[in-house]
């Protein structure tokens, strides 16, 4: 079967796909790490994933927040207070049952995200912007199947 001309061994293929998503991983963490810089060079890269998570999904507590970014509490709360003291993170009580903490972008927090996001952002765009619509398409379609969101 792969001795013809041209094919290529189902292995071999799965090598490729690895080689080229640990490329793609790599290029995302460099990213996030520049975005990280332009959002606030004091903080570190993990501190800026909160932000992110916290931009993208809206207040929620710390607990949450730990599981959604696949973080321990402990790593959260000090970054947390960091983020806080720095002006970028709001600490209020919940409003279901007033014991509770909700953690929250300030104003001066979002704004920053949506700077530093939109660097990260013009990479992407540039990237793209020779690929013609069906291909992103594509590619978009081939993505959700292997993320396993095709429904």
């Amino acid at each position: 079967m792969d001795n013809q001309p041209g094919t290529e061994s189902r292995e071999r293929l799965q090598l490729q796909l690895g080689e080229q998503l640990n490329a793609l991983i790599s290029a995302v963490h460099a990213l996030n790490v520049r975005a990280a810089a332009k959002f606030d060079p004091a903080i570190q890269p993990a501190a800026f994933h909160i932000v992110r998570w916290l931009y993208s999904y809206g207040p929620t507590n710390a607990a949450a927040l730990a599981e959604s970014t696949a973080m321990d509490r402990s790593s959260v709360s000090r970054l947390v207070k960091q983020l806080e003291s720095l002006g970028y993170v709001n600490r209020e009580a919940s409003p279901k049952d007033g014991r509770g903490v909700v953690l929250s972008l300030t104003e001066d927090g979002q704004q920053k995200v949506m700077e530093a996001l939109q660097e990260k952002e013009s990479v992407y765009y540039e990237r793209l912007s020779n690929w013609k619509d069906e291909e992103l398409r594509d590619f978009i379609q081939m993505l959700r199947h292997f993320n396993g969101w095709n429904r």
